[in-house]
């Protein structure tokens, strides 16, 4: 039989030195309990999965409405890819596959509908009454707007998840400082594995997404290098016919040629600058976890072929005007008679204030329960 000190002993046995043990955690906010066979960062994992929250990704955004089609990407489904990624990518450096796991199932929790458009509309409608940044929202999802326990607000999250979901950075992404958690400063590399696997996925999965749609083609896509080595390198293993399979198969290579090429350049990296400790990584001046510059290179090529060819397509571009109508529009008629919010909803404006109270309300929502909302709201002819 293997009990939690049982896991404990593994990971000291059989994790680098830079890895965080779940043994050596901080601990939580509201002390409790330890459970007898889970480790502490696979039952953050288990509270997050089981989380009103989670279960909303399923209808929110990540490039297409979810109304578009059955088969693009919802939050969901990213959320699950990346944690794939990460996993893999943990493991072979011998990170605490858990942590990791862990950070990423809760990295998007705080998002609104409809995509970052949706977020940068919120960001705007909060100006001047604390702001909307979703790392932060994920986080207060996490610490206080989950109720599940009798003895505190939210979920009771560990020390390092709670660190790697306020430091979640990307290009679009930029964390904001915490006192708590030592800003400015890397987070623990487990974090940093959970960045770089999150553009990882997003990247490789908006071509496939896009192709799809037919946003994208696949002889466009033959001017990005990233694309043009992959596919290559498909037809020389097996003269694939099928032009779906075929891109499915190039997109599968260029998520391989990423990781691989990251575990290799991270461990040397990890090597070079000496790290021996969790708190090394956090410390070092330069971010260990990341491509060798000709890797780099190439996927910010293809970032930007997304950005010029899918992001800033007329059918995206709708949609992100219909989401920054339906967002305002929700927002505003809430702020000016808040007793059309639930009761449950409106208990919390005398404490809370009404638009920090909208705010919760409006980002919690999945794309469908927002546009439902909307039509209830402002259509003469709909049942409320």
């Amino acid at each position: 039989m293997l009990d939690r000190k049982g896991l404990e002993i593994l990971e000291e046995e059989r994790l680098a030195k830079y890895a965080v043990k779940s043994g050596q955690s901080r601990g939580r906010k509201t002390p409790e309990p330890e459970d007898p066979f889970r480790s502490v960062f696979q039952r953050d994992r288990d509270r997050v999965i089981h989380s009103a929250a989670f279960r909303r990704l399923e209808y929110k955004t990540q490039v297409f409405v979810n109304h578009e089609g059955d088969h693009y990407r919802t939050r969901l489904t990213h959320t699950i890819e990346v944690s794939q990624i990460a996993r893999s990518i943990s493991r072979a450096l011998r990170l605490n596959e858990d942590l990791t796991e862990a950070i990423v199932l809760a990295h998007d929790l705080g998002h609104t509908p409809f995509g970052h458009a949706g977020e940068r509309v919120m960001a705007e409608l909060m100006e001047g009454e604390g702001g909307f940044e979703h790392n932060l929202q994920s986080l207060r999802v996490v610490d206080v707007l989950e109720k599940r326990y009798p003895r505190f607000d939210g979920l009771n999250l560990c020390f390092e998840v709670r660190e790697g979901i306020c430091k979640h950075s990307s290009d679009y992404d930029h964390p904001p400082d915490i006192s708590e958690f030592g800003s400015p400063g890397y987070p623990c590399l487990e974090a940093q594995v959970a960045d770089i696997a999150d553009e990882i996925a997003y990247c490789n999965h908006d071509v496939e997404d896009g192709l799809r749609s037919g946003m994208l083609t696949s002889s466009s896509l033959e001017s990005v290098e990233l694309w043009r080595e992959a596919l290559k390198s498909v037809l020389e293993i097996d003269q694939v016919k099928d032009e779906d399979i075929l891109n499915s198969r190039t997109i599968s290579f260029m998520i391989s040629s990423l990781t691989k090429n990251l575990i290799r350049t991270t461990f040397d990296r990890l090597m070079e600058n000496s790290i021996g400790s969790p708190e090394d990584g956090r410390k070092c001046r330069v971010k260990c976890v990341s491509f060798d510059s000709v890797l780099a290179g190439r996927k910010r090529e293809l970032k930007e072929f997304l950005l010029r060819e899918m992001y800033g397509n007329y059918r995206v571009i709708r949609m992100e005007e219909k989401a920054r109508r339906i967002i305002g529009d929700l927002f505003g008629a809430y702020c000016n008679r808040p007793e059309q919010l639930p009761p449950h909803i409106f208990s919390r404006v005398k404490t809370e204030g009404i638009k920090r109270v909208v705010c919760d309300y409006i980002a919690g929502m999945t794309d469908r329960y927002a546009m439902e909302e909307y039509r209830k709201l402002f259509d003469p002819l709909a049942r409320v």
